[in-house]
């Protein structure tokens, strides 16, 4: 079992916690918040009240097995997630996780040593602005750069088209990994270029994002 430490239980930090044990994983909580601790107690494997910014503390509950720890703090004050992320540089922890309130904020965090930055206001902002802008457009897997793979209604200008009619590695850069009719759970990967695409067609897509919002939005 994956042994995962989330320090910071405020709203996104203890979300994360309950997520993780649901997902399989092995959860140690931290939060200098009692009542916050208190909370998310009986839902994680193991909760501790303890200041993040105590090289000690963190020193003597993260064990060799604990490889992934998450920062959820900085609501309000940005010290305690750049001390702790810092002191968890220092202890050698592979992977280290933080959430971060503005760009200068995440400079500091990847200079001090966090390997992953997340901005939780920012892409839940991008991603409710994407659903609203774009409806028939899901996110589905984020990669490198601005590479996703995504799921979209297919746009009227595709229907009744083959793919190699439409071509759209070519026109957007757009790469269809597989279709699925809209009632169907099970997709057809590597669909072959004579696929004809019908109405309400769902394709799975890999491509950048702007190259995929501009396709969706094609009449």
């Amino acid at each position: 079992m994956k042994q995962v430490c989330v320090i910071g239980l405020g709203q996104f930090g203890s979300h994360l916690a309950r997520t993780l044990v649901k997902m399989g994983c092995e959860v140690l909580a931290i939060d200098i918040n009692e009542q916050r601790v208190e909370d998310v107690r009986d839902d994680v494997h193991r909760a501790l009240i303890g200041d993040a910014r105590n090289l000690q503390m963190l020193k003597s509950v993260l064990t060799q097995t604990v490889a992934e720890v998450v920062v959820c703090l900085g609501e309000g004050n940005i010290e305690p997630s750049i001390l702790c992320t810092l002191h968890l540089s220092r202890l050698k922890i592979p992977s280290i996780r933080c959430t971060a309130t503005n760009d200068d904020h995440a400079q500091i965090l990847s200079a001090v040593g966090a390997t992953e930055i997340t901005f939780p206001e920012r892409d839940t902002a991008a991603r409710l602005a994407r659903s609203v802008a774009t409806p028939d457009l899901k996110d589905m897997f984020s990669l490198s750069g601005d590479y996703r793979i995504m799921e979209m209604t297919a746009p009227k200008v595709l229907h009744g088209k083959t793919l190699a009619d439409v071509n759209l590695r070519q026109t957007h850069n757009v790469l269809v990994l597989a279709v699925r009719d809209p009632g169907d759970d099970d997709y057809h990967f590597l669909p072959e270029s004579d696929t004809v695409i019908k109405q309400d067609e769902v394709l799975m897509v890999l491509g950048r994002e702007l190259d995929l919002v501009q396709l969706v939005g094609r009449e």
